[in-house]
């Protein structure tokens, strides 16, 4: 058990300085003041005075397994380890293949999912891939979400980019129909999380779809919207027709300087455009490559996305952009917990799951992190690491 004293709670909506207790995996209590003697039971205090509490953070995409390739075999990227989500404040994840589903498999994602589950995370996945036809276990899109827990959606699957395999109307429509009989079969989200190029088709496929079917907006979740500003607009239009929107927080300097809206830039426009922040999320793309293209297709070098990404940018959207905390958070946490419907995750309340983060108030640095009640990071040192990495220090 462990008590937290006087901190400033934002679950992600503020609620003032409270108390909050944690019991084994949830939250069980939140008082203004909750008595500090307890008889008889092992309770950690921990003095949250100066700290923020906030959700952890729930980053929908996410290459575990890694990704890359688009430069040859050395340009895999490698494989994220427990500790890369522990320092990024990250305790809820979804893992995905990218442009590779020929030497990355859903059987390698599925147990790496599995092993991170394990060391404390709660860790999802999507089925499919870049390509329609989707790479698949069980022969079919509503078959893998409906038979296998951890699959809660398809994707990413890759439009408007040279990098797709060009669906036609009719395969995205036919692969968006499966996931979402297969969601609603099975009481998950269904979701079709799109990877979104620069070509100059931008969402247009997706609205396509809707237009021509029964298919609703929201059934899509397309992610890259701050690649250009051209596609930042164009999701403008799409969320006031309803639709999801996700920001990308990892960059680099030459792909910002090529024309991609720094992640918390775009937040505070899509905010004072009207629109929702319950519409918007940040991901984070971990362990992407993140190529940078010339303007004929090739390849002119990439670094890799990393999960640190999406607390720099809430606190960029904060400090840089006067967004205010509780929608800066609420993109990271609340937001993609809803679209995804992942029960117990994304707010800090009675009854959920502690997934919880210490902030210093004054900065927003990550101090503490909890995975369901599970002391992972406290003060900045990282006490909780993967079997590998523990062995690599001697341990």
């Amino acid at each position: 058990m462990y008590l937290l004293t006087d901190v400033e709670l934002y679950a992600p909506d503020y609620q003032g300085v409270k108390d909050v207790l944690i019991a084994g995996s949830q939250v069980v209590a939140i008082s203004d003041h909750i008595n500090r003697e307890f008889t008889g039971v092992p309770v950690q205090i921990i003095n949250g005075q100066g700290k923020v509490l906030a959700p952890g953070l729930v980053d929908s995409l996410v290459h575990i397994i890694g990704g890359g390739g688009e430069g040859g075999f050395t340009t895999r990227t490698p494989e994220m380890h427990l500790s890369d989500a522990v320092i990024a404040g990250v305790t809820t994840l979804v893992g995905v293949l990218g442009t590779d589903s020929v030497t990355r498999t859903l059987t390698n994602l599925l147990a790496k999912a599995n092993a991170l589950t394990e060391d404390g995370l709660t860790v999802y996945c999507h089925t499919g891939s870049y390509q329609i036809p989707a790479r698949t276990l069980f022969g079919d899109i509503d078959q893998d979400i409906i038979l296998i827990d951890k699959f809660i959606g398809v994707g990413e699957v890759a439009i408007s980019d040279h990098r797709s395999s060009q669906p036609s109307q009719q395969e995205l429509a036919r692969l968006t129909a499966q996931a979402r009989v297969g969601g609603m079969l099975s009481g998950k989200a269904g979701i079709v999380s799109v990877h979104v190029g620069d070509s100059d088709t931008c969402l247009q496929p997706l609205l396509d779809v809707v237009s021509a079917s029964d298919i609703p907006i929201k059934q899509f979740y397309p992610t890259h919207i701050n690649r250009t500003q051209t596609l930042l607009d164009a999701g403008k239009e799409f969320a006031q027709l309803g639709g999801y929107l996700d920001l990308t927080a990892s960059t680099t300097p030459e792909i910002l300087a090529a024309g991609e809206v720094k992640c918390s830039d775009a937040l505070k426009q899509l905010l004072d455009a009207g629109i929702s922040v319950d519409q918007i999320t940040f991901s984070s793309d971990g362990f992407a490559s993140l190529p940078d293209f010339d303007e004929q297709g090739n390849l002119r070098g990439l670094k890799v996305g990393t999960l640190t990404s999406l607390l720099d940018e809430v606190r960029d959207a904060v400090q840089q952009n006067g967004v205010a905390l509780e929608d800066a958070l609420k993109v990271v946490t609340q937001s993609p917990a809803d679209i995804l419907k992942l029960t117990g995750k994304g707010r800090v309340q009675e009854g959920l799951d502690a997934d919880l983060i210490l902030l210093d108030a004054a900065t927003l640095e990550l101090e503490t992190v909890f995975a369901k009640g599970q002391l992972m990071m406290v003060d900045g040192v990282v006490l909780k690491k993967g079997l590998f990495e523990r062995q690599g220090e001697g341990q």
